[in-house]
């Protein structure tokens, strides 16, 4: 764990973000508070010109427009034509038409390194009946240590599906390819009463993936882990009367502070 983050802050990766307009500030906060650079563009004239300069592409799907769903489409097709990393944040894949068929659109035409998502956004990509509860995981689909064995079998099959790494994140996070699943339990519940930390977490982990191209599933792994630690200690250093807007900013400052051996002894996870 303690190598992926130096790698980022050795090698400061400019990161292209089409993300949505909600959370795009923190986005850009956390990529610059792990070590990396980032770059926002949604323009259709300019994104392939911006992706040819950096080293990865985040598309996010939380707030789509026209011009959007196109730029997203031109710069991951450059980003392929690159060979930089891509990943898909499909925010609220199953909550509208217009979502769901822009995320499976973009996995058919589009070569992507990552999925990250939540347990209902993944089940609805894989043509499974995730129920989308807006842009949160439905209950039922939530993992749990009941289900967690049926989850790892499934997280690598649509892996294996997709052809690329998929994170589910939620209770427990699950990273996983076709062979290999690491399961974290690192974070705290309260990190949900948040807006955009599953947006701050992908352009991150885009970031690790920039900067550790030949171990992608175990940078993706390391991203996951950074986001629930700055949580657990975001939330250690929450004083009386202080609410989510300063968990939010104190989750930054926990990334931005974070050392690889404070990461080593934190980090909770396994590999099945």
């Amino acid at each position: 764990m303690k190598k992926y983050l130096e790698t980022v802050r050795n090698h400061c990766p400019l990161v292209h973000n089409i993300t949505n307009y909600v959370t795009v500030n923190d986005v850009a906060n956390i990529i610059l508070a792990c070590g990396a650079s980032p770059i926002m563009a949604d323009e259709p004239e300019e994104v392939q010109e911006i992706t040819t300069i950096c080293q990865g592409l985040n598309i996010n799907i939380g707030t789509l427009h026209k011009s959007s769903i196109e730029s997203m489409f031109l710069a991951g097709k450059k980003a392929n034509e690159l060979g930089h990393p891509v990943l898909l944040d499909p925010v609220g894949a199953g909550a509208s038409t217009l979502r769901t068929q822009t995320a499976v659109k973009l996995m058919q035409e589009v070569c992507f390194s990552v999925i990250r998502g939540n347990m209902s956004e993944i089940k609805v990509l894989s043509g499974g009946m995730g129920g989308a509860r807006g842009v949160d995981a439905c209950e039922t689909d939530i993992v749990t240590e009941e289900t967690l064995e049926e989850a790892v079998a499934f997280v690598k099959a649509f892996a294996k599906s997709c052809g690329c790494i998929v994170a589910v994140t939620g209770a427990i996070d699950l990273v996983a390819d076709d062979k290999r699943c690491y399961v974290i339990r690192n974070g705290r519940k309260e990190m949900g009463q948040i807006t955009g930390t599953g947006c701050q977490l992908s352009g991150m982990l885009t970031a690790f993936l920039c900067a550790n191209p030949e171990e992608m599933l175990d940078a993706a792994a390391a991203a996951v882990c950074i986001m629930g630690t700055a949580g657990e200690i975001g939330w250690e250093n929450m004083q009386p009367g202080e609410g989510n807007s300063t968990y939010r900013n104190r989750i930054i400052d926990a990334v931005c502070n974070l050392t690889g051996e404070e990461l080593e002894r934190r980090a909770n996870y396994e590999v099945r």
